[in-house]
């Protein structure tokens, strides 16, 4: 993870959220993901999920897709698991681009209202070991 955009303007956001993930591919259109950053909200942030990016929607370099996992690091209410409801799922729209070993993932991540987040553009940078 490497920084977030919030569509709200009027309250204070972390717009840098340092990290580090590994994501692994299971097939062309299934990979999965797991990591940790400083959220916007400025707490320790943890993931796992699984991009799904469908032979449909590519053109050249870029997928558009979807990711769908469970994260922690925000205040979920009524929905969220642990015993302070900061760990929930996560749905989000997602485009991703690979270039030789480098590639950019970015996300639409939909609000949390109970910790007041509002719609947030995210995005990781990321390189290839392999």
């Amino acid at each position: 993870m490497v920084g977030s955009y919030h569509f709200e303007p009027q309250r204070h956001f972390d717009d840098f959220n340092p990290g580090v993930g590994a994501e692994c591919a299971w097939s062309d259109e299934w990979e999965g993901a797991a990591g940790y950053f400083r959220n916007s909200l400025d707490r320790p942030s943890f993931y796992a999920g699984a991009f799904y990016w469908p032979r449909i929607a590519r053109w050249h370099t870029l997928r558009v897709g979807a990711i769908g996992g469970i994260i922690s690091g925000y205040n979920y209410g009524s929905i969220g698991l642990g015993a302070t409801n900061r760990t929930g799922p996560i749905l989000a729209p997602a485009a991703m681009t690979k270039v030789g070993r480098f590639g950019a993932n970015l996300f639409l991540i939909p609000p949390i209202p109970a910790d007041r987040l509002p719609f947030t553009l995210s995005l990781q940078l990321k390189v290839r070991f392999r």
